[in-house]
């Protein structure tokens, strides 16, 4: 089965949304709906999937378009080791120029921080 999940696929208008022209006056978003219909593509990213009966029923027989072709962009990987790597670092260097201000205080008579 295929699924094609258009949604993104529009021009937003102030009270209906439209599909977009292309340059020769053809409905670029219809024509991208047909072809991919047509030529039915096993996967195209955010857009499309051919899907099992196997899946379909390993899902109860959910036909959420959505389940099947997510059109949200995948979350940023943190390394969490290196983000902490940094701020040790950063640390070190606050402790160590926090020190050397000391030091200036000190000799001006002033309340270290």
């Amino acid at each position: 089965m295929l699924f094609i999940n258009a949604s993104q696929q529009f021009e937003k208008g102030k009270r209906q949304n439209t599909l977009r022209e292309g340059e020769d006056g053809e409905l670029n978003d219809i024509r991208r709906i047909i072809d991919t219909y047509q030529y039915r593509p096993q996967h195209i990213e955010r857009y499309a999937r051919r899907v099992s009966m196997e899946e379909i029923e390993r899902n109860g027989y959910n036909l959420n378009v959505s389940r099947y072709v997510s059109t949200s962009d995948d979350e940023i990987q943190i390394d969490l080791a290196e983000v902490n790597k940094k701020l040790v670092v950063i640390n070190e260097s606050i402790r160590t120029h926090t020190d050397a201000h000391n030091a200036f205080l000190k000799e001006l008579g002033l309340e270290p921080i």
